[in-house]
């Protein structure tokens, strides 16, 4: 299991389209991919469960990634929300 703490950084956080982007790169790796933000622990795979989270800009979120590919998935992650998921 790896994870890293990554801040929000698109001024509407993580709203449809944004919670899309970061759900179809999740859904690239074989991993189990989740991400816990506050209290709410959200699974990056499901739009449901992402834009269930309420995740505003600035919030910060860990992504927690746990399978055979888990570093790779991670990588790419960050650096997807580091470049504001589309936004």
């Amino acid at each position: 299991m790896v994870s890293q703490k990554v801040v929000i950084k698109n001024p509407t956080g993580l709203h449809l389209r944004p919670a899309g982007i970061l759900c179809k790169e999740a859904m690239q790796f074989k991993s189990l991919i989740t991400f816990s933000s506050r209290d709410n622990t959200a699974n990056a795979k499901s739009v449901l469960s992402v834009l269930g989270a309420c995740v505003k800009s600035g919030d910060e979120i860990e992504l927690i990634c746990e399978g055979e590919d888990e570093e790779e998935a991670l990588a790419t992650l960050i650096k997807v929300v580091e470049s504001g998921l589309g936004e």
